[in-house]
């Protein structure tokens, strides 16, 4: 389905960075009108994907975090979120609740559990030493004039 509007937005993958990226998103969105809880779950779930760029996948480094919005003419968007950081190994295990790569931090390892409860679907792919790109949907309501 083609967007009806896009948007692409690229930074350093800085932890104060962080509140940029979801405020930038949901400053997108707000052209659907979205309901305060729909826009509260977008921005959480782009901070856990962005958190999850700058902790895991650079680790040790700063890079760059990749940002595309896209609104398509059923009220959904698509969030696309992607780093050239070290990669996950094995998905499946990663987006298991719990599990974290950072266990000497104060990580809880619910990032992805968080994502997948707030948004409608949620899509990771991942290169070993290429990067991930989380993929994060979610249909508007539409509000009854």
């Amino acid at each position: 389905m083609k967007p009806i509007n896009s948007m692409r937005l690229s930074f350093e993958g800085k932890s104060v960075n962080e509140a940029f990226a979801r405020t930038a998103v949901a400053a997108f969105v707000t052209q659907l009108d979205p309901t305060i809880e729909e826009l509260s779950d977008i921005r959480t779930a782009v901070s856990e994907a962005v958190t999850n760029c700058i902790v895991h996948g650079y680790r040790d480094r700063i890079g760059t975090v990749y940002i595309t919005a896209n609104i398509l003419t059923d009220n959904r968007i698509t969030i696309r979120i992607r780093d050239k950081g070290c990669g996950i190994a094995d998905i499946e295990k990663a987006m298991e609740p719990m599990f974290t790569t950072a266990p000497n931090e104060e990580r809880a390892g619910l990032g992805f559990a968080v994502m997948q409860s707030l948004m409608d679907k949620v899509r990771v792919t991942s290169k070993e030493g290429r990067g991930t790109t989380v993929v994060l949907t979610r249909r508007i309501s539409c509000k009854e004039a």
